[in-house]
């Protein structure tokens, strides 16, 4: 990474598991997750997230660096109550085992209905 990004990401989140940063740089605004999210945290993620959604709409949400991610952190992303077409996280770099899990879980990943984004956005 380069050091101006280093500059645009701002730290949101951090406990023993998980580092939750914020690129101030794009729009929609876009969090990466670093570590493992799990149910001792995925509370927080879950706050996180709504946080963000409240202040600028959709969000990106980079799975990539994520070493675990157990069911409770799964929901969270997902939000399996919500109808398809009302999401507003959008997975990024999601990593063979997390589609493994989401596949598992029926969650599919696959491109939005309305969106041209190919292959970012689960559903239950």
């Amino acid at each position: 990474m380069s050091d101006d990004a280093d500059v645009t990401r701002q730290l949101i989140y951090e406990d023993d598991l998980v580092r939750i940063t914020l690129s101030g740089a794009t729009d929609p605004p876009l969090l990466t997750l670093v570590g493992e999210i799990d149910v001792t945290n995925s509370e927080a993620l879950r706050r996180t997230l709504t946080c963000c959604h409240r202040d600028r709409g959709q969000v990106d949400v980079d799975t990539g660096e994520l070493a675990f991610i157990d069911l409770s952190g799964l929901r969270v992303l997902i939000m399996p109550a919500v109808p398809p077409a009302e999401c507003w996280i959008r997975l990024h770099n999601v990593t063979a085992y997390q589609r493994r899990l989401l596949t598992l879980m029926g969650w599919y990943y696959r491109t939005h209905p309305e969106s041209g984004d190919p292959a970012l956005w689960a559903y239950p």
